[in-house]
Formats: C-alpha cells, sequence, structure tokens
C-alpha cells in the first residue's frame, strides 16, 4: 500500500513549521512554501496539487497582516478567500480531504459570551472578511473538509505578540497594551499537535468515523481566556531578566487609544465544545503552553 501524502502549504510559518513535524507520523509531508506555491496564482495552486496528488492538503498558509491588509485588499482575498476555494475544489476533484486555518476575526466581537462555530459572522475588517470568504468557498466547494478557527497565535517564529513583548520588555520603560480586548493566546505547537490527532482519528480505522466524519468548523485554542495586557504580564511574569534590565511597566488602556488601520474585536472568545464533543480534545490552558514556549525558547 502507498503510504499517505500530505501537502503542506505555509510551511514557513508559525502553525506550518510545528505542522512538519507533527503530521509527520501520519504520511509523507509535502511542504511547501511561498517560494514553491504562490496561492495568489491560481494556475500554480492547481498544478501543485495535480502533480502532488495528495490525500489530506493542511492549509496553514494566509495573508495575516491584519492592518496592511486595509490596504491590500486585492492580495488578501487573493490569499485567504480565493486560494482555499481553489484547493477545496481540487480536493473535490481527486477525494482529498482539506484542512485550513481560520480566525476569531470572523466575529463582530460584541457581546462576553465564547463564541459558537454556529455564530452569524460579522467581520471588522478586511482580513477577517477575506478569512470568511474563504470558509465559505470551501464549505460551497462541497469537499471533505476540516475548518480550525483559532485565536492570538504565537510562536518562537515568525511575527507574533509574545516576540514583540519578550523585545520591547528590555527597549521600553513603559508599554501601552490594550486590555479590553478578550481571547484565548494560542500556541502554534499546540495547535499542530491537536491537529495530528484530529487526524490520526479520522484515518484510523479502529476510530468508528469510517462511517461518517462530522465535517465541517470547529474552534481550536488554548484553554481560557485574557486581554492583550494580561498576555503582557503573563509574559513579563515568565520572562528571566539579567540584573542590567528593568523591566518595562504594563499601562492597560482601552483599544480607541491605541488606533489601528484594522478594528480588531472587543470579545474574541471561542467556546471549544464541539472539538471536544466531537474528538475528546481540549487544549491546555493558556498559560501553560505559555511557560512550555517560553521554557523551550531558552
Amino acid at each position: 500500500m502507498s503510504r499517505r501524502r500530505i501537502l503542506l502549504t505555509g510551511a514557513n510559518g508559525q502553525v506550518g513549521w510545528e505542522l512538519r513535524r507533527t503530521l509527520a507520523c501520519l504520511g509523507e509531508v509535502v511542504a511547501l512554501d511561498s517560494s514553491s506555491m504562490n496561492l495568489a496564482d491560481a494556475d500554480a495552486v492547481r498544478k501543485n496539487v495535480r502533480e502532488i496528488a495528495p490525500h489530506i492538503i493542511a492549509n496553514a498558509a494566509a495573508y495575516t497582516a491584519v492592518d496592511k491588509a486595509e490596504s491590500e485588499p486585492a492580495l488578501a482575498h487573493a490569499v485567504n478567500a480565493a486560494a482555499p476555494g481553489i484547493l477545496a475544489e481540487a480536493a473535490g476533484r481527486t477525494g482529498a480531504l482539506l484542512v485550513h486555518y481560520s480566525t476569531d476575526y470572523v466575529f463582530d466581537g460584541s457581546g462576553a459570551a465564547p463564541w459558537r462555530e454556529d455564530d452569524a459572522c460579522g467581520p471588522l475588517n478586511v482580513y477577517g472578511t477575506t478569512k470568511l470568504a474563504g470558509e465559505r468557498a470551501i464549505q460551497a466547494a462541497g469537499c471533505r473538509h476540516l475548518i480550525f478557527r483559532t485565536s492570538w497565535v504565537y510562536g518562537t517564529r515568525g511575527s507574533n505578540f509574545m516576540l514583540t513583548m519578550r523585545r520591547l520588555l528590555r527597549e521600553r520603560p513603559e508599554l501601552k497594551i490594550v486590555a479590553d480586548q478578550v481571547g484565548a493566546p494560542t500556541w502554534c505547537r499546540d495547535l499542530a499537535e491537536a491537529t495530528a490527532q484530529v487526524l490520526s482519528q479520522i484515518v484510523s480505522p479502529a476510530s468508528g468515523f469510517d462511517r461518517g466524519v462530522p465535517w465541517g468548523v470547529y474552534h481550536m485554542t488554548n484553554a481560557g481566556e485574557t486581554s492583550w495586557h494580561g498576555f503582557a504580564e503573563a509574559i513579563q511574569a515568565l520572562e528571566e531578566f539579567d540584573e542590567t534590565c528593568v523591566p518595562a511597566h504594563l499601562l492597560p488602556i482601552p483599544g480607541n487609544e491605541y488606533p489601528t488601520p484594522a478594528k480588531r474585536p472587543l470579545n474574541s472568545r471561542l467556546s471549544n465544545d464541539r472539538l471536544e464533543r466531537t474528538f475528546g480534545l481540549r487544549l491546555q490552558d493558556w498559560r501553560a503552553a505559555l511557560a512550555l514556549c517560553l521554557e523551550q525558547s531558552r
């Protein structure tokens, strides 16, 4: 029997880098970065899928520059909306399973209750709008798919809030941090490992999922919640400073005092209950994940 082939996009991104490791136990991972497959080039996407002929497509690539997307909506749409639809159409033709990552930014951030998968969406910015369009394109294509919505992703690679805070805590005496936006910081490694666990259940003959997997949207974040200010405080508490460094004072501010080109939702809480009911998975608390991430980065 030929070994299962997995096409991974966004291989050098935060989530993609971790997926290269976690998916290796499930099959041969063909990992492509933006130089190998430009998601904004529809013909290149179709060509790669046709030539690789994967059994599973894990799409970890995305246009994630939230503020820059406001001035580059066409490019954000090509990568976040059009490309997932093309991948889904290709998956449908070959019978492949498509795994795709989306965001809390598909919601408008109202209220204080955790968002559930079937709640009405209402993105506030271009990034969220294009990610929602990508979800709908996948659903319209009708292929087997899993869409994992996550939030506030960080890790030891790339550009993210944790890495920025670690640097600024040493460079500035005071930092103003938004305190009225609430969500769940999610370690990209936990996200990748949970994805592999879900897929291992699906491909295992003993799982019972051969009788029909409940395809669709699932929320997948670390457990718990905090504000950006609380996230910064936790980073500072776990960081190691030498005797020459005076850690910055963290000043909580409302989001309207820190204007950005893209509007952010106040409530980014996501309910992970469906993931737990279906696959028996619940990611660890965000504080425990942060501690492990920082420990392993030293």
